[in-house]
């Protein structure tokens, strides 16, 4: 059983197109990557998936492990199992991440008494490296890059989504705080978890191993194989895609 499946999606924010005609299925347990060079609509999918509101949909469908999810808010797909980690996550102020967090879960109806809550958010604090006071911060207010990404690696082991969308999670991280990154996602994967991560770089795949690799371009999936493409990617630029040497 597919994940997510979309099809033949046409998207456009504020009036502009974004996607045309875009494909693309995930089995579930798959974790999948999205490539392509800037501007080619890998963020505005990622949100399209989420539900964004920015994000009109002209056409298409996106089917979540069998249901039509296309016209459903962002907190009704968030409370079926989709996790979204921004780019560039915003800041809450007044919104203790631990609040949040509580919130998240009891919206998804994963409540727990108080003391049960606070020892699974602390255990995983604790191996995130992360001190108590860290859960009483306002969300992403003042935060590192590697904070915002601590901060959205924790919410992902509160919620336990069964599928998530990672936009270019790995920017801007150093390679203590990658190999972290890496280490909970790989930490998530099952045979009911699903995953698609968009990212420019191999150096997070060296830690995610994914089972397909999308390349994208001008609105529309050109080409679709195993890992070792990003590799030759990295090497030779998106120009290799029209050589004879592809996979």
């Amino acid at each position: 059983m597919n994940a997510v499946k979309i099809c033949n999606l046409a998207l456009s924010v504020e009036g502009k197109p974004i996607l045309n005609d875009f494909s693309l299925e995930i089995p579930t347990g798959e974790i999948h990557v999205l490539m392509g060079k800037n501007g080619m609509g890998k963020s505005s999918l990622a949100k399209a998936i989420a539900g964004h509101p920015d994000y009109s949909i002209l056409n298409g469908e996106i089917i979540f492990n069998g249901e039509n999810i296309t016209k459903l808010p962002p907190e009704e797909r968030a409370q079926r199992g989709i996790f979204l980690a921004f780019q560039y996550p915003v800041e809450i102020p007044g919104v203790s991440i631990a609040n949040f967090i509580r919130a998240a879960m009891n919206a998804q109806n994963k409540k727990m008494e108080t003391v049960a809550f606070y020892k699974l958010l602390h255990e995983k604090m604790d191996y995130l490296g992360l001190n108590r006071e860290f859960a009483s911060r306002a969300i992403n207010v003042g935060f590192s890059g590697g904070e915002k990404k601590r901060c959205e690696i924790l919410q992902m082991l509160m919620l336990q989504p069964l599928f998530i969308v990672l936009d270019e999670i790995d920017s801007g991280l150093d390679i203590d705080a990658l190999k972290l990154v890496a280490k909970n996602i790989n930490s998530l994967r099952s045979d009911t978890f699903s995953g698609l991560i968009i990212t420019h770089y191999q150096r997070l795949l060296n830690y995610i191993v994914p089972d397909r690799v999308h390349i994208l371009e001008d609105g529309k999936i050109i080409h679709s194989g195993k890992p070792e493409i990003v590799r030759k990617l990295e090497e030779k630029g998106y120009a290799f895609l029209n050589s004879e040497e592809k996979p």
